[in-house]
């Protein structure tokens, strides 16, 4: 698992790479969210070569990983998904096959989109409620009994007490990096330029998290948008 498009290509087609000691009985599994289209390449080139590569991108956070629930978003023919089967059993609880080579890339920059603004939309509400004078344990109850409620109000609430030994709860520190979820944003915006879709909502959070990195926020938790938001330097208001 490696953090960005460039490090991939690097390891498996750079001088040195993977790719230069490959035999046919290998197979390259890669957990890395990247680029889709790049994946597509990448597969490519590495079975013209011979090996097996799957793309199989994770999501369920840090709790996942240590409660051995992940889920992989897995991109590769129906043969390699059940090759694969055994090693990612290992570490996850839901095993999606999304279809062909890069469809696991596509199915993450997706949930991860949604999650991002899932997460920003919890913490906007969650501080409009508290300036207004609600106890947020009380708005997070409310949130999680009603139509608000999602995996950022049950699971990784962005508000500081209300989830104990999360991020929120420790200064934002460890968790999936604002910087990383930058990253995917952006990804997902280009994909969706690339294919004519419209992602208004994709574009604002992306532009929110610009702000965060821009400011020095990178290695926080990516529910440091609450307190980001709250300070005001996302000038929205």
């Amino acid at each position: 698992m490696l953090p960005s498009t460039a490090t991939v290509e690097c390891v498996y087609l750079g001088e040195d790479g993977v790719h230069e000691a490959l035999r046919s009985e290998h197979l390259l599994l890669d957990s890395s969210t990247i680029d889709p289209i790049f994946t597509k390449k990448l597969s490519k080139e590495l079975h013209d070569r011979g090996a097996t590569f799957v793309d199989a991108p994770v999501s369920g956070g840090v709790a996942g990983a240590q409660n051995g629930t992940l889920t992989f978003m897995v991109g590769g023919e129906p043969e390699e998904f059940e090759r694969v089967k055994p090693v990612l059993k290992a570490m996850g609880k839901n095993l999606v096959h999304c279809g062909g080579s890069f469809t696991g890339q596509i199915a993450k920059l997706c949930n991860n989109l949604a999650a991002a603004i899932q997460l920003t939309s919890i913490a906007e509400a969650t501080n409009l409620g508290v300036a207004l004078g609600i106890d947020p344990n009380v708005l997070a109850e409310v949130m999680n009994s009603s139509t608000s409620r999602c995996w950022s109000s049950t699971t990784n609430h962005p508000y500081p007490g209300i989830i104990p030994d999360i991020p929120a709860s420790k200064g934002y520190e460890g968790g999936f990096a604002v910087q990383l979820m930058h990253k995917d944003l952006g990804l997902a915006s280009s994909c969706a330029m690339s294919a004519e879709v419209s992602v208004p909502l994709t574009n604002s959070v992306l532009q929110l998290f610009n702000l965060m990195v821009n400011h020095g926020n990178g290695h926080k938790d990516f529910a440091y948008i609450l307190p980001f938001l709250k300070g005001g330097k996302s000038g929205c208001r």
